[in-house]
């Protein structure tokens, strides 16, 4: 069963109005019988200046519209129908005797959304009429969830404000002084149980704090409110500082993190934030999912026209068959020390990386580690 069978059953006929116009009284009843014996709402009108004054009145849902009039033609009323914004969107069936192809030309031009032969049989009127009651009742519905869909985005938009403003900068602030606490004191200070809980607690601030900072990003990007600003950027300049500032997390985690520079100068065209908020999201992930003891390096190469920053793991690796969906499912997932992620930041590295005309890589081995990856644009010599 297709989408306008379903829909026609759904329709409730007494729901939608159809106007009948035709100079002839017989005409006019027949029509009317034949629809009203069909749950339709009828009204009529006798002339085309009738039809226009009704169809401002009722509003029908279609219009039977008899093309040869005794005042002004059908044709002519159509025109004047199609171009009054209270009645332009309602659908015309033309009845005529005419079979003039060019007659019929005329008549699709002037608004016609169909034809109906006089003389013609009951099967053939309700099936044209349903056609055309069944897209009304199609744009209704699509008017329906357009509205439901406005009022949605509306609602997700103030939500957003809410975690930008309410919750990201006290957030922020919580992180610091956790930070400045689990810096300043040592587990022979407080005992070693309340400085795990501390310590903890500080991890967590870091991952919320870093989850509503992604969220809030992917949130503007996909609105249309993140513009990309591009720069020349090199990033010996800007990979160095990312990884300094994880060097204390991975510590918390006995975790070597090394750099390893290009052998060359490496200038790109990109947005510096984005580019510093993927290099991040990678560190962090192979942060999360490296054991205790193991290392991650993050190299920057040159491939083709592009500069490659790359961070590798040696933690516990990624299945092949999640490997295809890992930049656009927001799967949650849990890291070697029970860490949550969401999943997001690896949706926003890909979309930040094709917004600078780059793209994200990964390659990876179950127990033994991966390789996350963003090519970016090299800078092109003038």
């Amino acid at each position: 069963m297709d989408f306008g069978d379903t829909l026609e059953s759904k329709i409730n006929r007494s729901d939608y109005k159809i106007l009948i116009v035709d100079d002839v009284v017989s005409n006019v009843l027949l029509l009317k019988i034949l629809l009203t014996n069909e749950k339709f709402q009828v009204c009529t009108a006798s002339n085309g200046n009738m039809c226009i004054e009704v169809a401002k009145k009722e509003h029908p849902d279609l219009i039977l519209l008899d093309v040869m009039r005794p005042d002004i033609s059908g044709f002519d009323a159509a025109v004047i129908l199609k171009k009054d914004p209270e009645t332009q969107e309602i659908p015309i069936i033309f009845l005529t005797a005419l079979n003039n192809p060019s007659d019929l030309v005329h008549g699709f031009q002037v608004g016609a959304n169909d034809f109906l032969t006089k003389p013609f049989n009951k099967e053939e009127l309700v099936m044209r009429v349903m056609h055309q009651i069944s897209l009304v009742a199609a744009k209704r519905i699509i008017i329906q969830q357009n509205e439901e869909l406005r009022r949605t985005i509306s609602n997700r938009d103030k939500m957003y404000s809410v975690i930008a403003h309410d919750l990201r900068s006290p957030m922020a602030s919580i992180r610091m002084v956790l930070n400045l606490v689990v810096n300043a004191i040592s587990p022979d200070v407080i005992g070693p149980e309340l400085f795990e809980l501390i310590d903890k607690a500080n991890r967590e601030s870091e991952e919320t704090h870093d989850l509503l900072d992604n969220l809030l990003k992917w949130t503007k990007s996909q609105t249309g409110r993140l513009n990309v600003v591009y720069q020349d950027l090199d990033l010996n300049d800007i990979v160095p500082g990312v990884v300094d500032i994880f060097m204390m997390i991975a510590e918390t985690k006995k975790i070597k993190l090394e750099y390893i520079p290009a052998a060359e100068t490496l200038t790109v065209r990109a947005d510096n934030d984005m580019m510093k908020t993927v290099i991040r999201n990678f560190l962090s992930n192979a942060i999360k999912f490296s054991n205790e003891g193991s290392s991650i390096e993050v190299m920057v190469t040159r491939k083709d026209d592009f500069a490659k920053i790359s961070i590798r793991d040696h933690g516990v690796g990624i299945a092949p068959d999640r490997l295809a969906g890992l930049f656009h499912k927001g799967e949650t997932t849990y890291g070697t020390g029970g860490e949550e992620g969401s999943g997001l930041g690896l949706q926003l590295c890909a979309d930040f990386a094709r917004k600078n005309g780059g793209d994200v890589e990964v390659e990876s081995t179950l127990g033994e580690g991966s390789t996350f990856s963003v090519l970016v644009p090299l800078k092109k010599d003038e």
